[in-house]
């Protein structure tokens, strides 16, 4: 199971971060991804860790301003956003996948694992 949470409202500039608990399985070989959903837009990849190692990968667009990161002890997986833009507006997923290829990692359906979302909205 993954949990997201961390979302709200905060103003243009600003920064959050999320959250994503995972439990009710081993994550130890999985990659764990952040992906958006903006109203009346398709799910985008956000970003993705390894948790074996920490490898991360971004989506070009997020590069710079997005950090993500796990605490292995938690179990936890975060998305530190910061200058945060208007059209980051969106609801936040975090998903895990045992199986996907880099290539893939921005393909939603190649990841098994869903979180319920969590939704940032970046006001003036």
């Amino acid at each position: 199971q993954l949990q997201a949470s961390g979302g709200g409202l905060v103003q243009f500039g600003g920064s959050l971060r999320l959250s994503c608990a995972a439990s009710g399985r081993s994550f130890t070989n999985y990659k764990m991804g952040w992906f958006r959903q903006a109203p009346g837009k398709e799910r985008e990849f956000v970003a993705s860790i390894r948790w074996n190692g920490g490898i991360t990968n971004y989506a070009d667009s997020q590069k710079g301003r997005f950090t993500i990161s796990r605490d292995i002890v938690k179990n936890t997986v975060y998305l530190q956003m910061n200058s945060l833009k208007f059209e980051d507006t969106a609801v936040y997923y975090c998903a895990a996948s045992a199986r996907v290829i880099a290539s893939q990692l921005g393909v939603p359906s190649s990841w098994e694992h869903w979180g319920q979302g969590t939704l940032v909205t970046v006001s003036s």
